[in-house]
C-alpha cells in the first residue's frame, strides 16, 4: 500500500502567503509613520533640554556659552544628544545672539520636513 504524505498543497500556500502580504501591507505604513513620530518627539525633547541647559548658563554666569561642548565641560549637560533624525550629535545648529559670541539657541541640522510640514531647522 502506498501511503501518501500529509502536507499543504501550493494553493493553500499561496494563499497564506496573499493573507500574510495584504496584513503587512496594512500595517508596515503605520509602523513607519510611528517611528518617525517618535524621532520627532526625541528631536523636540532634546532640543528643549538643551535650550533649557544654555538658559541655566545664561543666568548663571552671565554670559551666553562658547559653544554646545561648554555646556558639557561645566556639567549643565551630561553629553551632548544625538540628533535623532541625522543620528549624529554633531549636526546641531548653534545659533548666537545678534551682536554678541556664545550660543544663544541651537537648531537642528536635519534635512527635511517633520510630519507637521514645518522644516526640522526651524523648530
Amino acid at each position: 500500500m502506498h501511503t501518501r504524505a500529509r502536507g499543504f498543497t501550493l494553493v493553500e500556500l499561496l494563499v497564506v502567503l496573499a493573507i500574510i502580504a495584504t496584513l503587512l501591507a496594512l500595517a508596515a505604513p503605520r509602523y513607519f509613520q510611528h517611528v518617525e513620530r517618535s524621532r520627532e518627539a526625541v528631536l523636540r525633547e532634546n532640543l528643549a533640554t538643551m535650550r533649557d541647559a544654555i538658559d541655566q548658563y545664561h543666568a548663571d554666569t552671565g554670559k551666553w556659552p562658547a559653544s554646545l561642548t561648554a555646556l558639557v565641560d561645566r556639567r549643565y549637560l551630561r553629553a551632548v544628544p544625538l540628533d535623532p533624525i541625522t543620528e549624529s550629535s554633531r549636526t546641531w545648529i548653534e545659533v548666537p545672539p545678534p551682536g554678541e559670541a556664545g550660543v544663544q539657541d541651537v537648531r537642528s541640522g536635519a534635512e527635511g520636513v517633520g510630519l507637521d510640514g514645518t522644516s526640522y531647522s526651524e523648530w
